[in-house]
C-alpha cells in the first residue's frame, strides 16, 4: 500500500488560485475589451489557462517538497527538451532572426541533461 500524498502547500494553492483568476480575467477582458486590447487579454488569459494545467499536471505527478529539484534531475524530461531545442535550431534556417535563441535553448538543454545525468548517476538513482 503507498503512503497518503502529502496535502498542496500553501504556495501551491495560491499559484493555482492566480493562475485561474489570470484565464477567467483574460476571457472576460477578450470579450469585453475593444480590438487590440481583447485580443491581447485573450493571449494573456489562454496563457494562464495553459500554465494552469501545466502546474496541475507537475503538482500532481510530483508530490511532496522540491518539486523543482526533482524535476531537475529527472533525465528522461532533460533529453527530450534537449531533442526539441535541437529539432528548433535544425528547423531554422541560418540568417533567421530567432535562430540565436534556439541555440541558446538548446545549449542551456544540453548542461540541463549533462546536470541530470550526473545527478542521477550520483545519486544511485
Amino acid at each position: 500500500m503507498s503512503e497518503p500524498r502529502p496535502p498542496w502547500s500553501a504556495r501551491r494553492r495560491r499559484l493555482l488560485l492566480w493562475l485561474a483568476v489570470g484565464a477567467v480575467l483574460g476571457g472576460l477582458g477578450a470579450v469585453g475589451l475593444p480590438g487590440e486590447w481583447g485580443v491581447t487579454a485573450a493571449f494573456l488569459g489562454a496563457l494562464c489557462a495553459f500554465l494552469l494545467v501545466v502546474a496541475l499536471v507537475v503538482f500532481i505527478t510530483v508530490p511532496g517538497p522540491d518539486t523543482l529539484g526533482t524535476l531537475l534531475r529527472t533525465a528522461p524530461l532533460a533529453g527530450a527538451v534537449l531533442v526539441v531545442a535541437v529539432l528548433l535550431v535544425l528547423s531554422n534556417p541560418t540568417g533567421s532572426s530567432l535562430r540565436w535563441l534556439w541555440v541558446v535553448a538548446a545549449v542551456a538543454a544540453a548542461a540541463w541533461t549533462a546536470f541530470a545525468v550526473w545527478e542521477t548517476r550520483r545519486s544511485g538513482g
